[in-house]
């Protein structure tokens, strides 16, 4: 019998590019042939990754106070989402942080830090973190992501042992101006072919779930695969409190399922991260994503609390993954959690106000809650969740 997506991923593996009319069809696919989606895009996530994870652990150097206007983010100029504000961690205590992600199985650490870009000094104060970590721990990869750069500082990371570089893209070009003002998509696309440029791997995904059209979402997609990213975080929206989006709540499980499927189909062989959102959106999808994503991010992120590193692991595991680098000793699920006792990445709360728009699947948007905000790891002095 013939099936439309197995036959698309044929295509893909075949060398195919996925066309726009493709990419509404997976996004417009019906419950009925969801796992039908999912099983064809796994069919490419094998291909090119077989079993494997790719564990990345976020420290956040510096916390709040951006003078950008991002109206997606609780760092934001004008935000009085309740976060951690901090500025720069010390190099010791950064490498630290970075360490105990290493040690619970991560093979790259991200180094991230709020505000529009950094300075000379700034980078300067990055690249002494960075060979402190990379003495210490020589396999690890290192992907900074510390805003737009300027001419040669894409350079000096590169020098100083930075492996990635991430800044994503956010959402399409015509869409940009609704989700920020004080700089503009052209910036963020200039950022991503200097780090190109300079040697570095391009890092640069998408947020979902901030009122963007299929059209609009399908034209992010096909600008991150035409910049040739070699990894694309998708982050689903968290709807910070005292944030513009506050309150906004238009995903489903399973149409983040159908994005990240897209973007499989769209990008066969790129690393594919399900990253910031996931617990609150995906919920008990987050195992099946694993067939069409194979990254993650362990433990918090940079504001908010993730689940508990342990069931991260145990997932990876309890479905028939490994986490890429690990020993064959290694036991995913054994892995012992120091965080504290403070758990979970949504607390119950009321409805959304306002009316969602529809989702393709017909389903209703995903149960409004909370933002758990980070307590612990950088920046307090509690053990971080891993």
């Amino acid at each position: 019998m013939f099936n439309y997506f197995q036959d698309l991923a044929d295509r893909q593996l075949a060398g195919g590019t996925l066309t726009r009319e493709e990419a509404l069809a997976v996004l417009h696919s019906t419950d009925d042939q969801l796992l039908d989606v999912v099983a064809a895009a796994g069919r490419l996530r094998r291909a090119h990754f077989a079993n494997t994870v790719k564990v990345n652990y976020l420290v956040n150097l510096k916390s709040g106070l951006c003078p950008e206007d991002c109206t997606y983010c609780s760092q934001r100029l004008g935000s009085a989402a309740q976060i951690l504000k901090y500025t720069w961690l010390k190099p010791e205590e950064a490498v630290q942080q970075a360490a105990t992600g290493i040690r619970a199985g991560a093979s790259r650490v991200c180094l991230v830090a709020s505000g529009k870009g950094p300075t000379d000094r700034d980078v300067d104060r990055v690249a002494s973190m960075v060979e402190g970590l990379k003495d210490e721990h020589p396999q690890v990869e290192v992907c900074a992501c510390l805003g737009i750069l300027k001419d040669g500082q894409a350079s000096k990371l590169k020098d100083a042992g930075v492996d990635a570089y991430n800044h994503n893209l956010n959402t399409s070009e015509s869409n940009y101006a609704d989700i920020c003002t004080t700089h503009e998509y052209s910036d963020r696309v200039r950022t991503v072919e200097h780090a190109k440029d300079a040697g570095l791997s391009p890092c640069s995904g998408l947020i979902v779930g901030m009122g963007e059209t299929d059209d609009e979402l399908i034209d992010a997609v096909f600008a991150l695969r035409e910049l040739d990213s070699d990894s694309i975080p998708v982050n689903f929206l968290m709807p910070f409190e005292g944030t513009p989006l506050e309150g906004t709540w238009l995903l489903t499980p399973a149409h983040c399922l159908r994005i990240l499927t897209m973007i499989r189909f769209a990008c066969p062989a790129t690393e594919l991260r399900m990253a910031g959102g996931r617990e609150m959106h995906l919920r008990s999808l987050q195992p099946l994503a694993l067939q069409v994503a194979n990254s993650l991010f362990l433990g918090d992120y940079l504001t908010s609390e993730g689940q508990e590193a342990k069931a991260d692991l145990d997932m990876i595991a309890d479905n028939g993954f490994v986490v890429l680098g690990a020993g064959p000793d290694s036991s995913t699920g054994s892995t012992e959690c120091t965080g504290s006792a403070v758990s979970g990445a949504v607390s119950p709360g009321s409805a959304a106000s306002g009316t969602p728009q529809a989702n393709n699947d017909g389903g209703a948007p995903a149960s409004a809650g909370q933002v758990t905000i980070r307590r612990r790891g950088a920046g307090t002095e509690l053990a971080p969740n891993v």
